[in-house]
């Protein structure tokens, strides 16, 4: 959105900032041997409270946006962290079942072969005492 009042030379140092002028009714003033942009308001253009107006309300619109990804982002960290507990507390469960089910795995084997030695023992006194009565 350039202007046609643009003077010539395009060095921004020399303090011709014309061609960076976003709406008409600004004009720039050359600074004397200085490198600021010195702008100058026309009065009949009336419109800059407009726009005054409709950036606070852009200003307004977008801090209630800002504010709503806040609250939304601690939602979803709350959130998160609630997941993250109840993983940790199932996973913990689970550890200690795994514990209990191997315990209970173990005492089961330990008491079966204690049966299947009983029962090695009892076929041996029967085969035993089997041969000692053949024998008379």
């Amino acid at each position: 959105m350039a202007s046609s009042s643009f003077r010539g030379g395009s060095s921004f140092y020399n303090g011709n900032a014309a061609p960076y002028r976003s709406r008409e009714g600004l004009s720039t003033r050359t600074a004397a041997a200085s490198d600021e942009i010195q702008l100058q308001i026309d009065p009949m253009q009336g419109d800059l409270d407009d726009e005054i107006v409709g950036l606070h309300s852009q200003v307004k619109r977008l801090r209630n946006i800002a504010h709503d990804i806040g609250t939304e982002a601690k939602f979803q960290h709350d959130f998160l962290d609630q997941l993250q507990m109840t993983l940790i507390k199932a996973q913990a469960g689970v550890k200690d079942n795994v514990r209990r089910l191997n315990k209970k795995i173990i005492q089961n084997g330990s008491n079966h072969v204690v049966q299947v030695v009983i029962f090695a023992l009892i076929c041996f006194f029967i085969v035993y005492m089997w041969m000692k009565i053949s024998r008379k």
